[in-house]
């Protein structure tokens, strides 16, 4: 387990991190969003150690990163997957990480075959595309077995098999009780994979909660509702929480009743429905939504 504890981190005049405290429980993917320069990724540093907080703490199964005495059994971490010697070679990077706490070179040869390096083990770092790279990075963070593992941008530079490779990885992982916390960009991926969502803006939590309270929380019970008569099923259905858009071919938005109520409501006067749909949010819908008035960088439509 994770815990974050009003956490914070300025540099200079900038507040990067602002008093954030959470919890990342095991069994369970949480997934880490928010826009660039919200501060995920120096959040995830102060967790392995590599910034020291401004004020506050976090702890990982009870303790600070750097009071482990063997940190690549308790915390596999990839935070820059290209931060490795170019000249050596995959397999000689994982055994001399390997020397480091002891682990047998049995372990090296297992994680390279997990992570699909297995043809590419002893060519030169410097030459790996950045998806090869990822997968390097998950190796070396893979090769203690450790009960949690913080990745950043685990799916960047995968192609379609590896970014579902990830996916399953990181599910199997959190299904074996290990606790999986991760930051992507690709919000139909996050979708699939995490349980929990941590929405980070401008450096404060905007949101902690499940998946599926995210998504149904900007629902807003927006249902399509197509008819022959869409006057007097705007007539119909009308009242101070609700709102009606009118589309194309009789095509009606409504917002503010469920499908059932508005069913009802249009079989009370007789009228004919062709189409009765709800309409759910995506993960990218609840995003935008939360984060509209915390991206720092935003750019502008070309007109």
């Amino acid at each position: 387990m994770i815990e974050i504890q009003h956490l914070s981190k300025r540099y200079g005049s900038k507040l990067a991190v602002d008093d954030i405290s959470a919890t990342i429980r095991p069994g369970m993917v949480t997934g880490f969003l928010g826009p660039n320069g919200a501060g995920k990724s120096t959040t995830m540093r102060m967790m392995v150690g590599l910034d020291r907080p401004t004020t506050g703490s976090v702890t990982i199964g009870g303790r600070r990163y750097q009071q482990n005495s063997a940190p690549l059994h308790e915390v596999g971490a990839l935070l820059e997957a290209k931060a490795v010697h170019t000249g050596r070679s995959a397999q000689n990077h994982l055994l001399a990480l390997a020397a480091t706490h002891g682990i047998p070179k049995k372990r090296v040869s297992e994680v390279i075959e997990m992570t699909g390096l297995g043809t590419v083990a002893k060519k030169r770092v410097g030459g790996f595309s950045l998806g090869m790279g990822q997968r390097l990075g998950i190796a070396a963070a893979m090769l203690g077995d450790p009960h949690t593992l913080i990745l950043d941008e685990p799916v960047n530079g995968l192609d379609p098999e590896g970014v579902l490779w990830v996916r399953r990885l990181t599910r199997q992982l959190a299904n074996e009780g290990r606790t999986v916390f991760l930051s992507s960009h690709l919000m139909s991926e996050m979708a699939q994979t995490a349980d929990q969502v941590i929405v980070l803006g401008k450096g404060k939590i905007i949101a902690d909660a499940p998946m599926s309270d995210i998504i149904a929380a900007s629902t807003g019970n927006l249902v399509h509702v197509r008819t022959p008569q869409p006057a007097e099923l705007a007539r119909v259905v009308a009242g101070p929480d609700v709102s009606v858009t009118s589309r194309e071919n009789g095509l009606l938005e409504v917002t503010g009743l469920d499908a059932r109520q508005i069913g009802e409501s249009a079989a009370s006067a007789g009228i004919v429905l062709h189409e009765l749909s709800p309409v759910n949010a995506s993960l990218e819908d609840a995003y935008l939504e939360l984060t509209n008035d915390a991206v720092e960088y935003r750019t502008e439509e070309v007109r």
